[in-house]
């Protein structure tokens, strides 16, 4: 890529110089180019060896796949942040961990504070000597903290953004914009994942409620359905899932919408309370085999994604950097 209408904003000519920049606290050292930059983040990330964006221009579709634990926080030591560890090969970093004193506690800040928290994800974080994949769950939207972390990481490579979206024109209207964005950056888009794609659950797990009418009342009926089930065809029981629309997709889904943007198309998740219990008490949904239904299509998109790095890699002659 070339020329400066695609070079984020702080590295253009203009940077502090535009009426856009009326202002912002860090006005002044961007005009004259001395913005502090701290270490650089080639040093942090040298160690890591994939990364990738999980990302989405809407809101809501489910793009944090775990919760941390609340009762820890991240500890600063002598090589840095240390990140909280919910599993011996899983660490997590975010904002609530380093600067929140309570859960409830909100985080109100403008566009140059949370840049520099970006910076300092990047910076400071000591991760360890050897990471195999560092995953950025960004928020909605394509703006300052899409451009600021492409920006940091791009003399590190990115192996590219993994896209979220829900079935609906209404969801998909605004993920097409990300998809976009990341053409126009440079970042590779490996794949656009349809998440909660019909309600799905064992039909042992149903409930089953009958409607008054008259009084607009529900009454739980859910024992005797079950029973009535377990009398007269036991096997449903067994290996039968119920299923149901939650969004319409009568338009293709993301599906369609990758065929038409030209990108990969990873899989479809479904609406699995399972996983939201899984993601409440902080466990992996691979735990146990609880996740029955979701599960297997997760393993299924992780394995896509792994064997298009692999692929990436190989064609490169394993260098693995894009540069916009």
């Amino acid at each position: 890529m070339h020329g400066d209408n695609r070079l984020p904003r702080s590295l253009a000519e203009t940077a502090g110089k535009s009426e856009s920049c009326a202002g912002c606290p860090n006005q002044q050292a961007c005009a004259t180019g001395t913005a502090p930059t701290g270490p650089d983040p080639a040093e942090r990330m040298a160690t890591v060896k994939h990364k990738i964006l999980v990302l989405s221009c809407k809101g809501g579709v489910g793009k944090s796949t775990f919760r941390y634990m609340r009762a820890k926080h991240a500890k600063n030591n002598n090589f840095g942040w240390s990140p909280v560890y919910v599993n011996d090969n899983l660490g997590v970093v975010s904002i609530s961990l380093m600067h929140s004193e309570s859960d409830d506690e909100p985080a109100i800040w403008r566009g140059p504070r949370k840049n520099d928290l970006i910076k300092q994800f990047l910076k400071e974080v000591h991760w360890g000597d050897h990471i195999d994949y560092l995953v950025v769950d960004t928020p909605p939207g394509t703006s300052d903290e899409h451009i600021t972390l492409v920006q940091c990481l791009l003399d590190t490579g990115i192996d590219g953004a993994i896209i979220v979206t829900t079935p609906q024109e209404v969801a998909m209207a605004d993920v097409r914009k990300g998809v976009n964005f990341c053409k126009k950056i440079g970042v590779s888009v490996l794949g656009v994942v349809e998440n909660m794609s019909g309600l799905t659950q064992p039909l042992s797990d149903v409930k089953f409620m009958k409607l008054t009418t008259e009084t607009g009342s529900s009454v739980d009926v859910t024992q005797d359905m079950i029973s009535c089930i377990r009398e007269n065809a036991p096997e449903l029981l067994d290996g039968v899932f119920a299923w149901s629309q939650v969004f319409d997709s009568s338009g293709g889904g993301a599906e369609r919408m990758c065929e038409e943007m030209g990108v990969p198309f990873l899989g479809k998740v479904p609406l699995d309370p399972q996983l939201g219990r899984a993601a409440e008490r902080g466990k992996s949904c691979f735990e146990a085999n609880k996740c029955s239904v979701s599960a297997p299509a997760l393993k299924s998109i992780i394995e896509k994604v792994v064997a298009s790095i692999k692929m990436k890699e190989d064609l490169s002659g394993g260098e693995n950097k894009e540069t916009p």
